[in-house]
């Protein structure tokens, strides 16, 4: 049993929810029953450590770790609380493996879904649409530009598992994730309101497509737009002055899931 807080152990996890200490050991926090059962269901190879209370162990079992040849070690709430980014954890954290992929690793799947987020600085935002490109079946999400660390522990929270089940690719230019989207055979659709109208370009949907989405404050910038085939908005029809990315970014998503699985 773990009790000191202030081992060193315990720190090197809690320094986890930093960035530089991330990029340092290549290891990230998963905190929560849900998250961590989807990280040992999908990624047990990335498995690293996983630390529990005696109650969560008793209530949950040790999530698979034993088959992935982890021991659960126990800790007091105390140490739980001094690991986990959460105010409130829920009785277990475990440390995984980063698994960073290149974009042409990503496009060597030949994927007909993608999401491209340039420049997107919320990690609530970010995690949000990993989910939804999880849930609409996309194959991959790509982030550009200056923006969260995708194994931050707000990011991870926030995908609810998504972040093991799809491949994802960060820290490479803009440019360059279009080019190689393009000539992989994807049209590339910029979400922006400078753009035609969704219902307008609905037949344009069942393509192979990566849709482009910008900053949550100051969207995509005009040499972005430049770089797509086409920019589209989605249309208000009440009174709302805009949509939170992430929403808008779901129903993008949406849209090209239903017109690619639609009966022919």
């Amino acid at each position: 049993m773990i009790d000191n807080p202030r081992s060193p152990r315990v720190r090197a996890v809690a320094k986890l929810a930093k960035r530089s200490a991330r990029e340092e050991t290549g290891y990230f926090l998963v905190e929560g029953p849900q998250a961590v059962a989807e990280a040992f269901a999908y990624r047990p190879d990335l498995a690293i450590d996983l630390f529990i209370t005696r109650h969560a162990l008793d209530r949950s079992g040790d999530f698979g770790a034993a088959s992935a040849g982890i021991e659960p070690e126990l800790v007091t709430d105390a140490v739980l609380e001094a690991m986990a980014d959460t105010v409130t954890p829920q009785g277990v954290v475990a440390v995984f493996a980063h698994h960073d992929q290149s974009v042409d690793s990503l496009l060597d799947r030949a994927p007909r879904l993608l999401a491209i987020l340039d420049e997107i600085r919320d990690p609530g935002n970010a995690g949000t649409i990993i989910r939804a490109a999880d849930a609409t079946g996309a194959d991959g999400v790509v982030l550009t530009g200056r923006h969260v660390d995708v194994f931050n522990p707000k990011v991870v929270r926030s995908t609810t598992g998504s972040i093991f089940h799809l491949p994802i690719a960060q820290n490479g230019p803009l440019g360059a994730a279009i080019a190689a989207v393009r000539e992989a055979g994807l049209q590339v659709l910029a979400a922006d309101v400078k753009g035609d109208e969704l219902p307008r370009v609905r037949d344009l949907l069942p393509q192979p497509t990566a849709w482009l989405f910008g900053n949550e404050a100051h969207g995509l910038t005009d040499e972005a737009l430049e770089l797509a085939d086409r920019v589209v908005r989605l249309p208000i029809y009440g009174h709302a002055e805009s949509l939170n990315l992430a929403t808008a970014a779901s129903v993008c998503l949406y849209e090209s899931a239903f017109a690619q699985r639609a009966p022919r």
